[in-house]
């Protein structure tokens, strides 16, 4: 972070910009510079699109069971390292049986002759293996599966084109049966037509929207295509060099990641050039000298900014600490691409703006240009709202804030991708064909894999293990003989469940299945035998597993790198906690309404299973943004004026730019609702919705009133050099109206009241959710309603521990500490009446005559 104005870095900072930005030669320079590079880096690197990891991005670690299950299939069953397409045939009408078998016997021949499509391995169906008929063929005949093996990678564009030629093929061969041509293969191939062309919409839309934004903020054309010729520049840098680094093999890429780069350097290099230029017209007020009113400005912002992005780079660095590869491989190249921004607005974008010269301004001029910086006439009504009425301002959008959160009763998560598409596609009409026809668990079966240190073959052991697998909850079918690996010690068993394998009651099946395997391997005398399963129900019970873990270490560990960089930031230590918790309800606030939106109206399946991973990381770093850029600004009024005064001016001066930045940002995020696939969608549509939260209720309002209750002590514990006089129990009247200490001790007394009742409704519904296992819904209800009532009792305590001078001593620390155990805020709060640390009731004014 750079260091404050006045240290003994300042100097050679100053010196650093004045060789950068002391003349218009000397911009040029600069700009000339970023262009020679990224077209350097252009000539260098490969197609992003090319270095393109979509695979590993929905998989479990390789050290999971599942993955280990899978690997064992490959290597010791023949033929299994292949991806197989499933076609299947469905007749109509009473000769349905006849016609589907009339079709199926035409497509396997015409995918068995020579001139077959490339990657075509073989074809399994009841002509080419009679035997599987009972696999194959539906209890009323009406359909019939085709297997069709083929090899390569998927994510070759030689492979999808044989998938093609294959539904083609099938097309063709069905007569009037219906068709489709479904499986991994399929799933694969459309996977890569559901995103292809998308980018290419979505950086068209992103780009018309952000500058009919920009042309609205700054009236001035030139203006306007500063931010996105610097998005330009710092996006051909960052994805050439990431994808220099991908194809060496240091980082991984996806599609999905890519997308979400275009739309985060849209919104992040849009909003530091809103800050600087903003800053830049200001001091235009005061020096005419347009060279040095740009220094003056990056001085000024450089702090902010630089605090904005270190956080957010630092959060994306956090998700190293995820072990699935989803969340490990999302971070890297995203914080590469912030920090290339960063570098990109605290040179090219000054350098741009001072080679422009005056024109920059056109038409409106330099004089308007300058006084659009001292704040419209809403922001000061804005920040007179806060002076007058901190208390009712607080509590009016915690209140809010706390009904939005409501909507994660409905809370559940999706395991499915071919659901998660939103346009319609011919591998998810297979998959329902088959659902409809076979059963819900044949669009994915499983493989139990026993694997014991002596020879099966001439054991009963895998008869016993079959028919305890075959008697199991759940289990709709095995395969009809086990198959035995080439060593003779590793028995494979198909499983198909009863259920829908990709249902949060499959993910549930698979420890209890693994459990009766190794329990039947045991009683036929198997001993210390190891039981592995394979499929798609497996490995999302691994990825369901690891995300739960991963989520919660990087939680803790984003919460402590914002409140870090807030503490080296602002000096204080108590500013953090409260712009935390604010940011933590922020969260959920926007999460509930995301959930209501997606699921509740839009009936999405669930909330994609890494959504909210990505939600946390991402709104919290972006969030605490404008936070940053408020209480930055609020720390240097601070040295002339008193903390009420320097909140004031905070929020006028800063909030037209960055509620403009907000919109911006939120605006680049709503894009990815354009892209149709169910996680992009929702994580566009929550990122919108938490950035104008951000926007417009946390940062103009919930943060300057607490800042206006805390006075004095809002950046403790440094103090501001600005002496006020000392703040009595109830403030002197500001603006004709006093700040009302029995307001906050009553809100303090109802909070520990609501804590204490929310905990007992969880613990009940703990108990009919755990014991008689009948409903989770008291645990979703009241676990929100707690996790809500939380955070304000925590918040609400800090407050009156300033309020009341407990400092950091045992009354703060036990008050703290009741919000842990149950119902144990009620018992605080009658102590502390009892005691004295809390006053009684304050009377009520007695009217003047």
């Amino acid at each position: 972070m750079l260091p404050v104005e006045g240290s003994l870095m300042q100097p050679m900072y100053s010196r650093m910009l004045r060789c950068l930005l002391g003349s218009r030669k000397r911009a040029a320079a600069v700009v000339a510079f970023w262009v020679l590079i990224a077209g350097l880096l252009a000539g260098a690197a490969p197609a992003l699109e090319s270095v393109e990891d979509n695979a590993s991005a929905n998989l479990p670690p390789a050290a999971s069971d599942s993955m280990k299950a899978r690997d064992l299939v490959r290597t010791q069953l023949p033929g299994q390292d292949a991806t197989p397409a499933i076609i299947v045939v469905r007749g109509e009408g009473a000769d349905a049986a006849a016609s589907t078998g009339e079709a199926v016997a035409r497509i396997t021949s015409a995918l068995s002759e020579t001139a077959r499509p490339g990657h075509v391995a073989s074809v399994i169906s009841t002509v080419t293996a009679p035997d599987a008929a009972a696999e194959l063929v539906s209890q009323d005949g009406a359909a019939q599966l085709v297997i069709v093996p083929m090899t390569g990678s998927p994510s070759d564009e030689s492979f999808q084109n044989a998938v093609d030629k294959v539904r083609a093929l099938a097309f063709d061969r069905a007569g009037p049966t219906e068709v489709a041509v479904t499986g991994p293969a399929g799933i694969a191939t459309d996977t890569v037509k559901v995103f292809s062309g998308g980018d290419k919409v979505m950086l068209l839309a992103t780009v018309l929207l952000v500058l009919v934004i920009l042309l609205t903020i700054y009236r001035s054309p030139l203006m306007a295509l500063v931010p996105l010729l610097a998005v330009g520049v710092a996006m051909r840098v960052a994805e050439t060099t990431g994808a220099l680094l991908a194809d060496a093999g240091i980082i991984t890429v996806s599609s999905q990641t890519a997308s979400i780069m275009t739309v985060l350097l849209f919104g992040v290099g849009t909003d530091y050039a809103l800050i600087i230029t903003a800053r830049y017209r200001e001091a235009l007020l005061d020096e005419p000298d347009r060279p040095r009113a740009m220094q003056a400005a990056v001085r000024r912002t450089a702090e902010s900014v630089l605090a904005s992005a270190s956080t957010i780079v630092l959060a994306m660095f956090a998700l190293l600490v995820a072990v699935s590869p989803a969340l490990h491989g999302f971070g890297p190249y995203l914080a590469l691409g912030v920090t290339v921004m960063a570098l990109v607005a605290f040179t090219f974008i000054p350098a741009l703006v001072l080679l422009l010269g005056g024109s920059v301004f056109w038409p409106g001029g330099v004089g308007k240009a300058a006084e659009r910086s001292r704040g419209t006439g809403i922001w000061h009504r804005i920040a007179a709202l806060v002076t007058r009425a901190p208390v009712r301002v607080a509590t009016a959008v915690v209140a809010l804030l706390v009904v939005m959160s409501a909507g994660l009763l409905g809370y559940h998560e999706s395991f499915n991708t071919l659901s998660g598409f939103r346009a319609a596609t011919e591998s998810e009409r297979g998959q329902r064909l088959i659902q409809e026809e076979f059963g819900p668990g044949e669009i994915a079966p499983g493989t139990v894999v026993v694997q014991s240190r002596d020879d099966l073959r001439s054991s009963t052991a895998p008869a016993d293990i079959a028919a305890a697998l075959t008697d199991a909850d759940d289990v709709s079918r095995i395969g009809q003989h086990p198959r035995f690996g080439g060593d003779g010690r590793t028995v494979f068993y198909d499983v198909v469940l009863d259920l829908d394998p990709y249902s949060s009651k499959a993910l549930d099946a698979i420890g209890p299945l693994k459990e009766t395997a190794r329990a039947a391997a045991d009683a036929a005398g198997v001993k210390n035998a190891t039981v592995l399963i394979a499929g798609e129900t497996a490995q999302n019970a691994d990825i369901r597993s690891v995300l739960d873990r991963d989520t919660t270490f990087i939680v803790l560990l984003v919460l402590a790198i914002v409140t870090a960089v807030l503490t080296l930031l602002l000096r204080s230590l108590l500013a953090p906690l409260y712009l935390v918790a604010t940011l933590l309800l922020s969260f959920l606030a926007t999460l509930g309404a995301t959930t209501f939106f997606t699921v509740t109206v839009l009936g999405d399946e669930g909330i994609g299973n890494r959504v909210t991973a990505y939600i946390f990381v991402f709104l919290v770093a972006l969030g605490v943004d404008y936070n940053i850029f408020i209480m930055s600004r609020f720390k240097q009024e601070l040295r002339t004026a008193s903390p009420a005064e320097a909140i004031s001016t905070a929020l006028t001066r800063t909030g037209g730019v960055v509620s403009s930045a907000g919109l911006i940002l939120a605006a680049t995020f709503a894009v990815l609702m354009t892209q149709p696939v169910r996680e992009l969608f929702q994580f566009g549509f929550a990122m919108a919705f938490g950035i104008l939260l951000d926007t417009f209720l946390i940062r103009p309002l919930l943060v300057p009133a607490i800042v206006r209750l805390l006075g004095d002590h809002a950046l403790w514990p440094a103090r501001p050099r600005h002496k006020t006089p000392p703040t009595p129990a109830v403030a002197p009247p500001i603006g004709g109206t006093a700040i009302p200490t029995g307001r906050l001790l009553r809100a303090f007394t109802w909070i520990a009241v609501i804590e204490a009742c929310t905990w007992a409704g969880l613990l009940i519904g703990m108990y009919f959710k755990y014991i008689p296992k009948t409903t989770e819904l008291g645990v979703r209800i009241f676990g929100t309603l707690h996790g809500a009532a939380f955070v304000v009792y925590v918040l609400l305590t800090v407050l009156v521990a300033i309020r009341l001078k407990w400092g950091l001593g045992r009354t703060t620390f036990f008050a703290l500490l009741a919000a842990i155990p149950p119902f144990t805020t009620v018992a605080f709060e009658t102590w502390a009446r009892r005691t004295g640390r809390l006053p009684g009731p304050a009377p009520s004014p007695t009217p003047s005559p």
